[in-house]
């Protein structure tokens, strides 16, 4: 009787525990079990690659000594266990692609006078020593925090500068025949409607605020919406990370789209 190999069998067993071993370095971040240094930046950024080229390893050996000879039973095993480590290493490397495309974390629609945050909120933030909320008149090479994790192209720039090259396409919302309050109500209406929690609005700031979270690593993103002029501009600000891998600009864009729908029933 033919049997699969042990080799091939333990080369499927490891190929599977790899994305249980993403899910709990990314969950352990989300619920407290570790910091998002470890979990990311150990776990996943450190240890991960070594990982995947292990068992790649493996499973690549597994699958030559099954089909060197007959019967080569269990090869479907070790070439799964072999797939499995690429399609990974691919998908982190598509995420590196990503944050090279979105190299910043603070993202508004007036990059001349962005909305800013509440004392509230900048409390958080500091609490846990989050990201800098960006001067955007300044150049990044000219920001201490910056200064050690921009390109140097970017630290020939400005805030403003960067962030109306990569996303041009953000743009406030005219209220057109809408009053403040009624937008503000809108404002409110759509953060929820789009999954932000802890929403606050502030009628006399003419702002709302809110908080956005990841799934799997539960990374947090301060949300401010001020309406002012005539219109409502938006920004949207991670907490952790160097890159929002496009995060932040996306939400911008939905909750601009949401709003705009309110405000035109």
């Amino acid at each position: 009787m033919n049997t699969t190999p042990w080799h091939s069998r333990f080369a499927l067993v490891l190929a599977l525990l790899l994305p249980v071993y993403f899910a709990i370095a990314a969950l352990g971040t989300k619920f407290g079990v570790w910091t998002w240094q470890v979990g990311l930046g150990s776990l996943i950024i450190g240890a991960g690659p070594f990982l995947l080229g292990v068992v790649a390893l493996v499973s690549l050996v597994s699958l030559v000594m099954v089909l060197w000879k007959a019967p080569r039973n269990g090869w479907p095993f070790a070439l799964i266990g072999l797939i499995i480590p690429i399609g990974i290493f691919v998908m982190l490397g598509s995420v590196g692609t990503t944050a090279g495309a979105n190299p910043i974390h603070d993202v508004a629609t007036d990059t001349v006078n962005p909305p800013v945050f509440s004392e509230t909120a900048m409390a958080a933030r500091a609490e846990i020593e989050a990201n800098p909320v960006s001067d955007y008149g300044t150049k990044l090479g000219d920001i201490e925090w910056w200064a050690t994790r921009a390109s140097d192209e970017l630290k020939g720039k400005s805030h403003a500068q960067i962030v109306s090259e990569l996303y041009p396409e953000l743009q406030p919302v005219s209220l057109g025949n809408s009053s403040p309050e009624q937008a503000l109500v809108a404002v409110q209406v759509a953060m929820a409607d789009i999954g932000l929690t802890e929403i606050v609005s502030n009628p006399a700031e003419g702002t709302v605020e809110g908080v956005a979270e990841t799934f799997w690593f539960g990374f947090k993103d301060d949300v401010v919406a001020r309406v002012a002029d005539g219109r409502v501009d938006f920004r949207s600000v991670s907490r952790v990370g160097v890159s929002d891998l496009g995060a932040n600009s996306e939400r911008i864009a939905e909750l601009h789209e949401a709003v705009q729908a309110r405000l035109g029933e």
